[in-house]
């Protein structure tokens, strides 16, 4: 990066890398705590958690971090 705003453009970059890193782990984990949730056969708190999930999930989306149509591929079975 040589000239002003391209300095200026790598450092947005790294910092909206950070931030969407952090979005993708909290989709990570909520799918996670859902699919544990439903092997455990725990329909009451499957169903808690799928909604904390779907809500984490749509608002990555909302923000960018992950594609609309990769939704429905996150999204808890």
């Amino acid at each position: 990066a040589n000239h002003k705003s391209a300095l200026k453009r790598a450092k947005q970059n790294e910092i909206q890398r950070i931030q969407n890193k952090g979005y993708k782990t909290r989709v990570k984990k909520a799918v996670k705590e859902v699919r544990i949730a439903i092997t455990e056969n725990a329909p009451t708190q499957a169903r808690e958690t799928l909604g904390k999930a779907v809500s984490i999930i749509q608002k990555s989306v909302s923000k960018g971090v992950i594609h609309k149509i990769k939704l429905q591929e996150k999204s808890p079975d």
